[in-house]
């Protein structure tokens, strides 16, 4: 593992909810990329565990504690990461939480309410805000998104308050791209479909590594003047 100092000229990446699922997924394949990665999660036992799993295949990867739900964590891990690296090239918001799912609109509580619009779409909204001072012209952001976030077809009553969380999700990328278009700054939003986590379960069609394909994408390889989108698969879909 590199030691992570602010001299290294590797590409540097920061993933959110990242100790399992298309979180780990990503960090392990921009890993592979030979990108520099910082795996944040809430749990330290659980993250640290993660790196270690992935430091015994190859790559850099270290571990950054931090709630998005906690803004005074989001600036501590911003502190941290800020006195080991001075820029940093990619960012996926990828923390998200389920707590709906079959239940409806008519009967979900605030707790609910409160805490899955407070990580699903202030966390990428703080968190990005916080980091900016170490983006640069050609850094990319993207938040792992949902088709359930849809205004149009993809919207259902499965989960609704996941669904209006991811909503504002997209909305927070156009905004966000839109501020941050003229400093050659790409912001977008990815839909990686319905995978095989603990979230989507063991009925999913796709696996984790399709699912991280495209944010990975996103993350290296798409034009950088693709901005202020939302995609899957590579191509964009509607909002």
């Amino acid at each position: 593992m590199r030691s992570g100092s602010k001299d290294s000229g590797a590409r540097t990446a920061l993933v959110t909810g990242a100790n399992r699922g298309i979180g780990l997924e990503i960090v392990r394949q921009l890993g592979a990329q030979g990108v520099s990665v910082w795996l944040a999660a809430r749990e330290s036992v659980a993250g640290e565990e993660a790196v270690d799993t992935l430091l015994n295949e190859g790559g850099d990867i270290r571990f950054l504690q931090m709630d998005v739900a906690e803004i005074g964590s989001i600036r501590s891990a911003f502190k941290t990461l800020s006195s080991q690296v001075g820029h940093l090239d990619i960012l996926v918001n990828n923390a998200g939480v389920l707590l709906d799912e079959s239940t409806s609109i008519l009967d979900v509580g605030p707790d609910v309410v409160h805490r899955t619009i407070t990580i699903n779409t202030l966390g990428a909204f703080f968190v990005t805000q916080t980091f900016l001072p170490l983006f640069a012209k050609g850094s990319r952001i993207i938040n792992v998104s949902s088709g359930a976030g849809e205004i149009g077809e993809g919207m259902t009553t499965y989960a609704p308050v996941y669904s209006i969380s991811k909503t504002a999700m997209n909305a927070v990328t156009c905004q966000f791209a839109l501020a941050l278009k003229k400093k050659g700054i790409a912001v977008n939003a990815v839909c990686p479909g319905w995978v095989r986590t603990e979230m989507g379960g063991k009925m999913a069609p796709r696996s984790v590594k399709k699912g991280a394909e495209t944010p990975v994408w996103l993350a290296t390889e798409a034009p950088i003047a693709e901005t202020g989108k939302f995609w899957r698969d590579k191509r964009v879909i509607p909002w």
